[in-house]
């Protein structure tokens, strides 16, 4: 009989442990406006660009979409729109070589 409870009791601890759940990210405010501004996440610059992270930063910014894209080492390109703090419907987050957030803009 313990060894029954006992067997029960680790594989619910077992399955317990084996479960990882991912946390919804929501808005403080509950509404996603759509309309993006980066005044509210510049804290993430520096962090590294998980995918927790990445989500949270879009719901902060009130952005609808989230580009992550590699970061040129700080050199514009003529073909790469200035960076914007605010307007437009997407985050577009800038990752260092070590994948490490190093600008976040609007576009």
């Amino acid at each position: 009989m313990q060894r029954i409870l006992l067997l029960a009791g680790v594989s619910i601890i077992a399955t317990a442990c084996s479960t990882t759940q991912v946390a919804q990210v929501q808005p403080i405010d509950g509404v996603i406006s759509g309309q993006c501004h980066t005044d509210m996440v510049r804290g993430a610059v520096g962090l590294a660009a998980a995918p927790n992270t990445v989500e949270r930063a879009r719901v902060d910014s009130d952005s609808l979409q989230v580009d992550v894209v590699r970061s040129n080492a700080g050199q514009q390109l003529a073909s790469q729109p200035p960076a914007t703090t605010s307007g437009g419907d997407r985050l577009v987050i800038e990752v260092g070589r070590t994948n490490n957030i190093t600008t976040l803009r609007c576009g």
